[in-house]
C-alpha cells in the first residue's frame, strides 16, 4: 500500500501565467473528491486535501484519486504527476534543477536566434523612418515586393523559435481557457496574418496606390520584435526565479554525497549516502558532515549543530548519543550507527517542510487569483472592442486599429498578478529556513505579520526546561526524604521529576521500586514506595488528599515562590515530610527577546502551571508584566480562545508537547524546535534556533506582507494605467497610440519587476 498524508502534492507542468494556476485551482476545488486545493505558479505544484472518504478506508483509493486528478488537469491542457510523501527531496530537487537548467538553455538559444533576426528586421522595417537609407533592391519605394519578402524571411525563424507561444496558447484558447500565451499568439498572429495578406496585395497590385497600401499594411517587425521582447522577459523571469531556490540549495548541501562504511572486518569502503541502510556503521572524520540520523557507536567528538539548532558552541557527543544529518564533526573521528536514512532524517523532513511551504498560498493571494481567472477573457474582449471601436467609430485605418488591438492584448499581464504572492512566499519561507524559522505554509507566514499578542509557555520556552533542585526543607532525614521522592519520580518524564532524580544521583542515593504510580495532571504524582503511600506535587495535591500545611510551612512555601522556585511537597501516609525548591533558569536570551517584542508593539503574556507567586517572580526577571498562573495544560487553549474573543491576533509559543491544543487554537502556533519531531507536528511555525526565532518569524511575516502588497500594487497599477493607454486613451486627446513593441517590453518588465521585488526578501536579517 502506498504512503499518503493529509495533503497530497502534485507537480503540474505547462502553466505559464496566473490565469493558468487560477483556472487549475478553481477546477480542482470544484471536484467532489477534493476538500481544498492550492496551485502555485511559482514552483509549479498543487497541494490537494482529499475530501473525507475520498481515499477510502486505509487509503486503498489513493491510486484512483490520483488518476482522477491527473485526468482533470489534463483536460485543462496541463500535465499532473503525483509526488509521494516519501519522495527523496534531494533527488526531486536535483531533477527540478536539471529541468530548469535545460529550460533556461533552450530559452537562451531561442532568444539568441530571435534577436539575430529581429534586429535586422526592425532596421529594414523602420530604417527609412530613422534616416537610414536602404539599398535600392530593398527600398520600399523601388522594390516593394523585395522589401516585404525580405521581412517575411527574417520573421519566419523568429516565429519558429517562439512557436511555444502558439503551441500552448492556441489550444487553450480553443478550449475556452486562454492564458498569457493565448494573448501573445493572438496579437502576433493577427499582425503576421495581416502582413501576409498585405504581401500578397503587393505581389498582385497593378497600381502604385495599391502597392503603397500593401506596404503600409506590413507589420512583420511588430510580430517579430514582440516575440523576441516577450521571450527576453520570460527568460529574465525564469533566470530570476532560479535564485529563489538558494535556501533549498543551502540545506541540500548540508548532506555529503558519500561516506565511509565500516565493514565487518574493520576495513572501510566509500559508498554513496543514498546507499546507507539503517544499522550500517559509518566512519565520521573530523571536518565532515553527518550523512544520516543515528547514534554514536564508538568514540567521541564535538559537533557543530548550528545548521539545525543555531547553537554556536560545539556539542560534545559520546557513545549512545544521538547525532543528526547535516551537523558538522569538528574534532575527533568516531563511528556512528545509522538509524534514520533518506527521507526519514530530520534534515530531510525540514527540507520537505520548506518545499511544501514554498508551494502553498497565503489568503492575501485570493484576490489576485480571482482576478487572474477572468483577466485574460476580459482582455480579449477589451482588445476586440478597442480595435473595432477605433476602426468603425474612431475613423482609424485598419492597420492602426490592428495596432491598438495587438497592443492591448500584449500589454496586459496576468503573470505579474499571478506571481506577486507565490514568489514572495517562496523567497520568504526559504529565507526563514536559513534563519532557523520553518514556516509550514503561506497562511502561517501571512498570519505572523498580523500578530499583536504573544503568549509564552514558561517551562522549556522562556526557561531552559532543565529544572534543578536548589533548596530542600525536611521534617526529618533529608536524604531519606529525597530518596523516597526520587523513587516515586523514577516513573515520570516530567522536567521536575528529572530535577529530583538528578539531585538523588548527586547524593549517591539508591532508589526503590514504585507501585500504583499515577500522575495527576497539573498537580503531581502519587504511588507506593516500600509500603508507604506517597504524594509529591503542589499544595493542591496535598489539600485534595486531606493534608494541610502549618503556618510555618506555608510561609516557607511563599518564600520559595517569591524567589521563583517551584515548590514540590512530599507527604507519606498522610503526613507532610519535605519541601523541595526546584528552579528552572531563564534562558539567557529571554529578557532581551521580550524587550524587543514589546518594542515591536506586541502585547506579551506568560502562561504557567506554577502558583501566582512563582510565576510572577519568573515573569519579572523576563520582563513580562501580564501573567496567567495556575493554568493546567488543558486550560491553555481556553486562555487563547478568550484572548481571540477580545479581538486579538494571538501567537502561542510552546515546546510542542503539552502545549499542542493551545498551539492549534492560536492564530499562529510557534513550536520550539529542540524536539524536532514533535515540533514539526504541533506548530504552524517551528523555531529551530529557539526564542530569537519568535522575533524573526514576526519580522519576516511583516516584511513578506509589505513585499506582497507592493508587488500587488504595482501589478494592479501597471494594468490599470497601461491597458487604457494601449486601448487608445491618449488618442482621444490627440496623443500617440502605444506601439505594440513598447507594450511587449512593458509586459515583460512587469513580471521581472515582481520577481525582483520578491528577491529583496533574501536580504531579510530578522
Amino acid at each position: 500500500m502506498k504512503q499518503y498524508s493529509d495533503i497530497l502534492r502534485f507537480r503540474i507542468e505547462g502553466m505559464f501565467c496566473g490565469a493558468c494556476s487560477a483556472r487549475s485551482q478553481r477546477a480542482l476545488n470544484k471536484m467532489d473528491i477534493v476538500d481544498s486545493a492550492s496551485v502555485s505558479l511559482a514552483d509549479g505544484t498543487a497541494q490537494i486535501r482529499p475530501a473525507e472518504g475520498a481515499l477510502g478506508p486505509d487509503g486503498e483509493g489513493l491510486d484512483a484519486f490520483i488518476q482522477t486528478v491527473c485526468e482533470r488537469v489534463s483536460k485543462l491542457g496541463f500535465t499532473a504527476s503525483y509526488l509521494p510523501p516519501d519522495t527523496d527531496e534531494h533527488d526531486l530537487w536535483e531533477e527540478e534543477q536539471a529541468r530548469t537548467a535545460a529550460d533556461l538553455a533552450t530559452r537562451r538559444r531561442r532568444l539568441i536566434t530571435e534577436f539575430i533576426f529581429a534586429v535586422p528586421l526592425i532596421v529594414v522595417a523602420m530604417g527609412a523612418h530613422w534616416g537610414m537609407p536602404l539599398p535600392g533592391w530593398l527600398d520600399a519605394h523601388e522594390s516593394p515586393l523585395a522589401f516585404a519578402l525580405f521581412q517575411l524571411v527574417l520573421t519566419i525563424p523568429i516565429v519558429w523559435s517562439g512557436r511555444d507561444f502558439y503551441r500552448n496558447g492556441i489550444p487553450l484558447l480553443l478550449r475556452g481557457a486562454p492564458n498569457m500565451d493565448s494573448l501573445v499568439s493572438m496579437g502576433t498572429g493577427a499582425a503576421l496574418l495581416y502582413s501576409l495578406w498585405s504581401t500578397f496585395e503587393i505581389a498582385a497590385a497593378f497600381t502604385p496606390e495599391a502597392v503603397h497600401a500593401g506596404v503600409m499594411g506590413l507589420y512583420y517587425e511588430s510580430a517579430g520584435m514582440l516575440i523576441a521582447l516577450i521571450s527576453l522577459g520570460k527568460y529574465l523571469e525564469s533566470l530570476s526565479r532560479t535564485r529563489t531556490s538558494e535556501a533549498i540549495r543551502g540545506l541540500m548541501e548540508l548532506t555529503p554525497e558519500s561516506v565511509e562504511r565500516v565493514l565487518e572486518n574493520g576495513e572501510t569502503r566509500e559508498i554513496a549516502v543514498r546507499s546507507v541502510m539503517p544499522g550500517d556503521r559509518l566512519l565520521i572524520k573530523p571536518g565532515s558532515r553527518i550523512p544520516v540520523d543515528g547514534v554514536v557507536f564508538e568514540g567521541q567528538s564535538a559537533l557543530d549543530m548550528s545548521s539545525l539548532t543555531g547553537e554556536s558552541i560545539p556539542v560534545d557527543v559520546k557513545e549512545g548519543d544521538e547525532v543528526s544529518a547535516g551537523t558538522l564533526n569538528v574534532s575527533g573521528a568516531f563511528v556512528m550507527e545509522a538509524r534514520l536514512v533518506g527521507a526519514d532524517t530530520a534534515l530531510a523532513r525540514i527540507i520537505h517542510l520548506v518545499r511544501e511551504a514554498q508551494g502553498s498560498k497565503a489568503p492575501i493571494a485570493s484576490l489576485a487569483d480571482r482576478i487572474s481567472l477572468y483577466f485574460v477573457p476580459a482582455v480579449i474582449l477589451l482588445a476586440t472592442a478597442a480595435g473595432l471601436g477605433w476602426l468603425w467609430l474612431g475613423g482609424l485605418p485598419f492597420g492602426d486599429a490592428l495596432r491598438v488591438f495587438v497592443a492591448v492584448l500584449v500589454v496586459a499581464c496576468p503573470c505579474a498578478l499571478g506571481l506577486a504572492t507565490p514568489m514572495s512566499i517562496m523567497v520568504a519561507t526559504g529565507r526563514g529556513a536559513q534563519l532557523g524559522v520553518l514556516m509550514k505554509n503561506g497562511t502561517a507566514l501571512e498570519a505572523s505579520g498580523h500578530l499583536d499578542t504573544i503568549v509564552f509557555d514558561k517551562t522549556g520556552t522562556l526557561t531552559e526546561g532543565q529544572p534543578r533542585m536548589v533548596s530542600m526543607f525536611c521534617e526529618g532525614d533529608s536524604d531519606e526524604a529525597l530518596r523516597l521522592a526520587a523513587s516515586l519520580e523514577a516513573g515520570s518524564e516530567h522536567p521536575l521529576a528529572r530535577a529530583v532524580l538528578q539531585a538523588a544521583r548527586e547524593h549517591g542515593l539508591s532508589l526503590s521500586s514504585v507501585d500504583e504510580f499515577r500522575a495527576v495532571s497539573g498537580q503531581g504524582v502519587l504511588g507506593s514506595v516500600e509500603g508507604k503511600a506517597l504524594l509529591l506535587g503542589n499544595e493542591t495535591l496535598l489539600r485534595e488528599n486531606g493534608i494541610s500545611l502549618t503556618s510555618v510551612q506555608k510561609s516557607r512555601l511563599e518564600n520559595l515562590a517569591d524567589d521563583g522556585q517551584t515548590p514540590l511537597l512530599l507527604a507519606a501516609d498522610g503526613v507532610f515530610l519535605a519541601m523541595f525548591g526546584v528552579a528552572d533558569p531563564l534562558r539567557e536570551e529571554t529578557p532581551g527577546i521580550i524587550a524587543e517584542l514589546r518594542q515591536m508593539g506586541l502585547h506579551v503574556l506568560m502562561l504557567s502551571g506554577d502558583n501566582e507567586r512563582t510565576a510572577r517572580a519568573v515573569a519579572s526577571r523576563a520582563g513580562i508584566e501580564e501573567v496567567i498562573a495556575g493554568v493546567r495544560p488543558d486550560g491553555k487553549e481556553a486562555v487563547i480562545s478568550r484572548l481571540q474573543s477580545e479581538g486579538r491576533r494571538v501567537a502561542m509559543v510552546g515546546d510542542g508537547i503539552n502545549d499542542a491544543p493551545a498551539l492549534a487554537r492560536s492564530d499562529v502556533g510557534m513550536a520550539m524546535g529542540s524536539g524536532i519531531d514533535v515540533a514539526m507536528e504541533a506548530g504552524d511555525v517551528v523555531l529551530l534556533r529557539g526564542l530569537p526565532g519568535v522575533k524573526t518569524a514576526i519580522g519576516l511575516g511583516r516584511a513578506s506582507l509589505a513585499n506582497i502588497r507592493l508587488s500587488l500594487f504595482w501589478a494592479f497599477a501597471y494594468n490599470v494605467l497601461l491597458v487604457p493607454v494601449a486601448a487608445g486613451l491618449l488618442l482621444l486627446f490627440g496623443g500617440p497610440a502605444m506601439s505594440p513593441m513598447l507594450a511587449g517590453a512593458a509586459m515583460s518588465l512587469s513580471s521581472v519587476s515582481v520577481v525582483t521585488n520578491a528577491l529583496r526578501l533574501r536580504k531579510f536579517e530578522g
